[in-house]
């Protein structure tokens, strides 16, 4: 089935250079149409290059967008939605395995319930995908899984997975582990333990490696085959950290063992944007709608993303939800932009941005032939508070349409 969305402002979003693209797409058209077919985008342009307006009949379906804005549905980039249920209490909490400090075999696939309301509430908020994993209670939690927000069938949402491994350093692992009795309760303990975990699964996976090269068996191991992606690249370290020494720390481990990372949260960033620009580890700005709970995030503030961005770091922005609700991403990006951040680069830090960081912009995060279809219709600016959807596409069918 095709499908048309007509007479909208398309911002496409796309930054790919135009030497390298089958066909050029522009990043706005000011009244333009996109063509759909089979769940992808299969054309861009203006109104005028449609020789005959479509009509809905059997084959074809048509939104007419009537003026409104029309771009890349929205990418949360760090989230709990699904695996924190709302109003569940423990029975639908499965977000940590916190009586032990180091699990990398756990799979966010496995806890994520695709009934929770917070995909609809993703849904109605022209939020398409996500990244969804483990909390940070242990100094390992497991695998994140990037999916998108409309299915009942975990299976089917998933766009990839594993995404990355969630690592954690600072408060949480210490004050959820001294309660035990049993490390770590310093931040010592948590590096240390850390640094014994890679160390270990690096060993595991160059023993592989030499094996297969000379063509012997190797007995797989369970427990380190989940680091096998991590080490040869394929997906980052995904580290929780607010406070500076928590960042460097984080930074240190990771190029002691040469891995790719994403620093998420990275609430006293703003204070060390120099710093970080010239290692170049992207970060997932957030939760700045929340309160400040505790010590770590005494620092938080909207201003941090944009000072980031502003340095050279490529950013997205998070409501790690359920800590912010995730219907409000959009407003935290108006927050941001409020508190400095250009405009266009937040709407980037919610699309394509996000899209990069998360690796997955090869199907979602732009209006660019050849994606996913997953697209979201605002009816005026959609980081304005008063800004309705008035409807979302995923994988080109209709998610959510205002009545």
């Amino acid at each position: 089935m095709q499908r048309y969305i007509i007479n909208g402002r398309i911002m496409t979003m796309a930054e790919e250079k135009a030497e390298k693209k089958k066909e050029k797409i522009r990043a706005e058209y000011e009244n333009g149409f996109l063509r759909i077919e089979n769940g992808k985008i299969a054309r861009i342009g203006d109104m005028e290059e449609l020789e005959t307006l479509p009509q809905k009949d059997a084959g074809i379906d048509v939104i007419d967008a009537g003026g409104r804005l029309v771009m890349p549905g929205i990418i949360e980039a760090h989230c709990h939605m699904g695996i924190t249920e709302e109003k569940k209490g423990m029975e639908g909490d499965d977000c940590n395995e916190n009586v032990q400090p180091i699990t990398p075999y756990l799979r966010a696939m496995d806890a994520i319930h695709s009934m929770d309301a917070a995909f609809d509430d993703a849904v109605r908020a022209g939020i398409t995908s996500a990244m969804v994993g483990p909390g940070s209670s242990n100094v390992v939690g497991g695998q994140f899984a990037f999916i998108k927000t409309k299915g009942r069938r975990i299976d089917d949402l998933v766009v990839l997975a594993p995404a990355a491994m969630k690592v954690a350093f600072g408060e949480n692992p210490k004050v959820n582990f001294s309660g035990q009795g049993k490390m770590p309760v310093t931040r010592m303990a948590v590096a240390g333990m850390l640094r014994e975990e890679l160390f270990r699964a690096k060993q595991y996976a160059e023993k592989k490696r030499k094996a297969k090269k000379a063509g012997e068996e190797f007995e797989e191991d369970f427990y380190y085959e989940c680091w096998i992606p991590v080490f040869e690249g394929k997906i980052p370290l995904k580290a929780h950290v607010h406070r500076v020494d928590d960042i460097f720390t984080a930074i240190r481990i990771a190029k002691e063992f040469g891995l790719d990372m994403t620093l998420d949260h990275c609430s006293e960033g703003h204070l060390i944007a120099e710093e970080l620009a010239k290692e170049g580890y992207p970060a997932i700005v957030g939760p700045d709608l929340s309160s400040r709970s505790k010590i770590e995030v005494q620092n938080v503030a909207f201003k941090t993303a944009g000072i980031l961005s502003a340095a050279g770091l490529k950013v997205a922005i998070t409501t790690d939800h359920p800590v912010s609700l995730i219907q409000s991403l959009p407003l935290c990006a108006g927050l941001c932009v409020k508190s400095g951040m250009p405009f266009d680069t937040a709407l980037r830090a919610i699309t394509i941005h996000a899209a990069q960081i998360c690796r997955v912009d090869d199907r979602v995060g732009s209006l660019e032939i050849g994606k996913d279809a997953d697209i979201a219709i605002f009816d005026g600016n959609p980081l304005e508070v008063s800004t309705k959807v008035y409807c979302t596409l995923i994988n080109g069918e209709i998610a959510y349409r205002q009545e």
